[in-house]
């Protein structure tokens, strides 16, 4: 038998590393072009490895949850060393880092035909499917794998989602509405205290400048307790967000300022767009407004978003005269803060189709890189996790950040009368060596008088 090594490849923006996360085959399984054999993390986002051959496996180089670097063997495939060069015997067969071969086919010993990229409109492949891993107890469910994918992500059991497509399948929109209302009720049971007392997270390797004194050393873990304790390795999205916030957190000087605001007026407009005609096809929520008050509060007070530069010539602010809209998104794969290009252009309907698409990819960790980079400024909301308000940290390489709460009834003085009243808080922190306090107060100021009244908009 021949072998035929399939490398881990640089899937763009410069990656030296990648985390395999879920292997889809197995030793023995025959695979055609474009099948998917792995699926990998980089440090931005989730990708899906296809076959360059069609053929058999031969082994799986690397366990699920190993760290590979770009170019390291990951699999390999294997064919009949005794095939005829007519029929492409493998080029580089056994080598360490051999590419797919070009209109190249060989024969194993089962028949089958490895073929790489670019064979001939005569190659053939016998597929044999490995076996479906199990998904809790959906079997039976009517869903297509990306709605599948998407389920696992969102910790979401298929069985107990109610479909609403044709012939009883279920749709994406079924299972981000069922993610949606279990996340209200996430709290309501406590948990019984667990047998294990401490849980060790790796730190990041080096520690900021001005933290090394007057520290104190990390707890000794007893042999006893070692045994019910549980590392988690800091890989992928998270090791990049931990670096980057702490690098914020230490680079910049944060402020925080926050206001309460009634934004019953608010929530009448959210009730209008989702009854309107015109969104029918678009899933509104208060967050549209918020963002839509943020690019119009920008416009304002343009210092907030912009960014201190440091170069060899000394240190810089630079003003961008645009929008690029950053939305924090809790994945399943940690903090994403994926960005809506040029978002002072759009309209409501386009920036309520540009909130859906971002929400959905970041869930499905389907965001590419290039989304995640050249934000201006940040939303995070923490509302819909039943938070009131917060201190967020900048997102590197802007110089403000907007919280929204969670928004609910309380009492409110309207004219001189308690009334119930939507109230929300909006808090902003902000880069003090770029903003000054009374700009980024001004301008959460005018964040809130749009939410108090939307009508401000229509200017």
């Amino acid at each position: 038998m021949n072998t035929q090594n399939f490398n881990l490849p640089d899937v763009g923006e410069g990656l030296t590393e990648a985390d395999i996360v879920t292997w889809k085959v197995a030793a023995g399984d025959t695979v055609a072009i474009n099948d998917v054999l792995v699926e990998i993390e980089t440090a931005k986002s989730l990708v899906e490895l296809p076959s360059p051959y069609a053929g058999v496996v031969g082994e799986l180089l690397v366990k699920e949850g190993a760290t590979v670097e770009v170019g390291a063997p990951i699999i390999s495939f294997v064919s009949d060393a005794s095939a005829s060069p007519e029929a492409g015997s493998l080029a580089g067969a056994g080598s360490s880092a051999p590419e797919p071969v070009e209109g190249a086919e060989a024969e194993d010993a089962s028949g089958s035909v490895l073929v790489g990229y670019g064979s001939g409109a005569g190659a053939t492949s016998r597929r044999k499917r490995p076996a479906q891993r199990p998904v809790r107890s959906s079997v039976g469910v009517i869903a297509k794998p990306p709605i599948r994918k998407l389920a696992r992500d969102l910790n979401v059991d298929l069985s107990s989602v109610a479909p609403t497509g044709a012939d009883g399948e279920v749709t994406r929109d079924d299972v981000m509405k069922h993610a949606s209302q279990a996340s209200v009720f996430r709290n309501i049971e406590t948990p019984e205290w667990g047998d294990v007392r401490e849980e060790t997270m790796p730190a990041p390797q080096s520690a900021p400048v001005g933290l090394a004194r007057g520290v104190a050393p990390a707890p000794r873990v007893s042999a006893a307790d070692a045994e019910r304790t549980e590392s988690i390795p800091v890989k992928g999205v998270r090791k990049v967000s931990a670096s980057a916030m702490v690098q914020s957190a230490y680079s910049a000087p944060h402020v925080t300022v926050w206001k309460e605001v009634d934004a019953t007026r608010t929530m009448e407009l959210v009730g209008r767009l989702k009854t309107s005609p015109d969104f029918a096809d678009i899933k509104v929520s208060p967050l549209l407004i918020v963002a839509r008050a943020v690019i119009w509060a920008v416009r304002r007070n343009p210092m907030v978003n912009a960014a201190w530069i440091e170069s060899e010539n000394g240190a810089e602010i630079s003003v961008r005269h645009y929008v690029n809209l950053g939305i924090a998104a809790a994945t399943p794969r940690g903090l994403l803060v994926p960005n809506i290009k040029d978002a002072q252009t759009l309209g409501m309907k386009d920036l309520a189709r540009a909130l859906n698409r971002l929400t959905l990819t970041a869930r499905e960790g389907k965001t590419a890189p290039a989304d995640q980079a050249g934000g201006t400024i940040t939303i995070t909301n923490i509302g819909v996790f039943g938070m009131d308000a917060g201190t967020p940290i900048i997102n590197p390489g802007e110089a403000g950040i907007v919280a929204m709460g969670t928004i609910s009834q309380k009492p409110w003085v309207v004219d001189g009368e308690v009334r119930p009243r939507y109230v929300t808080t909006v808090a902003g922190s902000f880069d003090h060596r770029v903003v000054d306090g009374d700009g980024m107060s001004r301008f959460i100021a005018d964040v809130a008088s749009v939410l108090e009244e939307p009508a401000l908009l229509v200017d």
